[in-house]
């Protein structure tokens, strides 16, 4: 079966590496926040030239699983501050696997954790949230 180039893609198929030749030990279900903006200055001129560019925070959110990854990222964040940034890679991939997109984000730092609702009730997966500050985007592959 031959797969569309212009079909959108599944959102549950991401990976997530946190620092150099690391991968986190569970995928996550959902990445947000993948923004950079301009501000274009214009002065009354007819053309626009570039100015300052934003980059927005990140959320990452993942199951709860057995792993102390993202805590002891944010405790190395808080002990070490600006020296804790990683590198974090973004990729999703396609219905075969294969890769299609991967975002690098540059020097990022979690800024803020979020854990899970606990409750004896249900059998909802539990979900922790982190929160990521970079200062910078990068599309790698697209």
């Amino acid at each position: 079966m031959s797969v569309s180039h212009d079909r959108p893609y599944s959102q549950f198929n991401i990976q997530v590496k946190i620092g150099e030749g690391q991968e986190t030990n569970a995928g996550f279900q959902e990445v947000s926040g993948l923004e950079q903006a301009g501000s274009p200055r214009g002065k009354g001129q007819p053309v626009k030239i570039p100015g300052s560019h934003k980059v927005g925070d990140v959320t990452l959110k993942r199951g709860i699983v057995n792993s102390a990854d993202l805590w002891a990222w944010l405790k190395q964040a808080k002990e070490s501050g600006p020296r804790s940034g990683r590198e974090v890679t973004i990729t999703q991939f396609g219905e075969g696997r294969q890769p299609v997109k991967t975002w690098k984000l540059l020097s990022a730092r979690p800024i803020k954790y979020t854990g899970p609702a606990l409750s004896g009730k249900g059998s909802a997966v539990a979900i922790e949230e982190v929160i990521v500050s970079s200062e910078g985007i990068e599309l790698v592959k697209g």
